[in-house]
């Protein structure tokens, strides 16, 4: 589930998914926190991203400028829109997704930081060769629990009109 930031759909809408039609530029969604374990950070950088400040814990503490493990920035991403996901905003009208812009990586996150992701409509274009749908732009903005940006993105979403 997510806290609506406002301006917001009502709490219903967003548990039936939400459709192009009822999402406007500057609506904003604050998502649940998940906290990331060591042994998450390790499996997720074994299989994608195995750089020893990932793997390592006695390498990233003596060895990296980070002074310790830190979470892949591909699994801070993977994480922070499986967050968005999970609040069902999407659940109704998604047709998958084009691509990504502006990816930046602020701040390490380490073994057991908590992370939640603020999402606001950023942009949203109607098509205008197939009138069902548009595409939405939704800023990203992750943040751990002292409430430090983390990360910041902008994902763009292909999402169907209501009535399509």
């Amino acid at each position: 589930m997510t806290e609506p930031v406002a301006p917001s759909a009502p709490p219903s809408m967003v548990l039936e998914g939400l459709y192009f039609d009822d999402l406007c530029e500057g609506m904003s969604w604050r998502t649940v926190g998940a906290t990331l374990t060591e042994a998450e950070i390790i499996d997720f950088a074994l299989k994608f991203d195995p750089q020893p400040f990932h793997i390592d814990t006695e390498a990233a503490r003596t060895e990296s400028i980070f002074g310790g493990l830190i979470a892949s920035g591909f699994h801070t991403l993977a994480l922070s829109f499986r967050l968005f996901m999970q609040s069902g905003v999407l659940r109704a009208a998604s047709l998958g997704g084009p691509g990504m812009e502006d990816l930046r990586w602020l701040r390490p996150v380490h073994a057991g930081d908590t992370i939640r992701t603020i999402v606001t409509v950023h942009r949203m274009v109607p098509s205008r060769s197939k009138p069902d749908r548009g595409a939405v732009t939704w800023a990203f903005d992750v943040r751990n629990q002292r409430d430090e940006t983390v990360m910041t993105a902008r994902l763009t979403s292909l999402m169907t009109r209501r009535g399509s």
